[in-house]
């Protein structure tokens, strides 16, 4: 079995309990990859350079970072401190971890997106000079083949962004990226948040919502999911379009996150419940890291 995890930048989010959980499975001889986010320590980083982050929203009303140049010299710094941080946590829990970014090996590999689609004051503009891009290639083979070697890698956005004839670092969601690797290596993903779940009433944690199996039960969660639990749902997705069975969305500061939630806590999506289902979110923008 492979699980892919997702550990979210949220600053309430605590990986401690998911580095022991990581260490578990592996005990156990179970491949493990891990994907996190940033977002939090990014505009801290930001805030504390003087930069004012700024986020836009885009005509489908999903709301991003754009990232301009100086942004992504501050993303890029960040995201390797913490990318540094959790491997060696893993390493101090006795996982051989390796610390990958999305331009190693071409990990995440798609276009470049220099402009992007934004409403501002009721209005459709282009906005020019965003680093952003979107995933189509996934190195699964790099992944297998530490996998096989018994390494556990740890990865990240930025992703190798093709702009023209030359490969630049870009900004993607971590979310949607644990999507995309988990779909190339046929894994369970694990999306790690803040809160238990999906709620029926995302004010409301007594309403979560525990599984989804049908179209029905897709329209359901379509419908409850606000906020950044829109990238979520646009995650799941992609995740289960790329090959994933199985998608469960769970509380990172729970007692053992990742083995509570494989073993049935959090809201898990199933492949059945998307397979008549049409494409919803194909065409939409990847420019901010949860």
């Amino acid at each position: 079995m492979t699980t892919v995890v997702k550990i979210g930048g949220a600053r309430a989010v605590d990986p401690a309990g998911a580095l022991a959980d990581v260490a578990s499975l592996r005990e156990d001889g179970e491949s493990v990859a891990v994907v996190h986010g940033g977002s939090t320590a990014v505009d801290e980083t930001l805030e504390r350079l003087g930069i004012e982050p700024e986020y836009v929203e885009t005509p489908s009303g999903v709301v991003g970072r754009f990232t301009d140049a100086e942004t992504m010299e501050v993303f890029e710094m960040v995201f390797g401190h913490l990318n540094t941080q959790l491997v060696a946590g893993l390493q101090s829990q006795g996982v051989d971890a390796v610390g990958l970014n999305g331009v190693d090996g071409k990990l995440l590999y798609g276009p470049r997106k220099s402009a992007v689609r934004v409403m501002e004051d009721g209005t459709r503009k282009i906005k020019r000079g965003d680093h952003s891009g979107t995933i189509k290639q996934v190195n699964a083979d790099l992944l297998e083949t530490l996998f096989a070697d018994g390494y556990t890698p740890v990865a990240s956005p930025p992703m190798a962004g093709k702009d023209d004839e030359e490969v630049v670092p870009v900004n993607t969601d971590a979310d949607r990226s644990a999507a995309h690797i988990a779909g190339a290596v046929g894994a369970t993903l694990v999306l790690l948040t803040d809160v238990e779940g999906i709620y029926e009433d995302p004010d409301d944690p007594e309403t979560l919502i525990e599984s989804v199996e049908t179209a029905d039960d897709w329209g359901g969660l379509e419908d409850a999911a606000e906020g950044f639990m829109e990238r979520k749902v646009m995650a799941i997705e992609e995740a289960i379009e790329g090959g994933a069975e199985e998608v469960v969305v769970a509380d990172a500061n729970a007692d053992d996150p990742i083995l509570s939630a494989l073993d049935g806590g959090g809201t898990h999506v199933y492949a059945s419940a998307l397979s008549d289902t049409a494409d919803g979110h194909a065409d939409t923008t990847e420019e901010d890291s949860q």
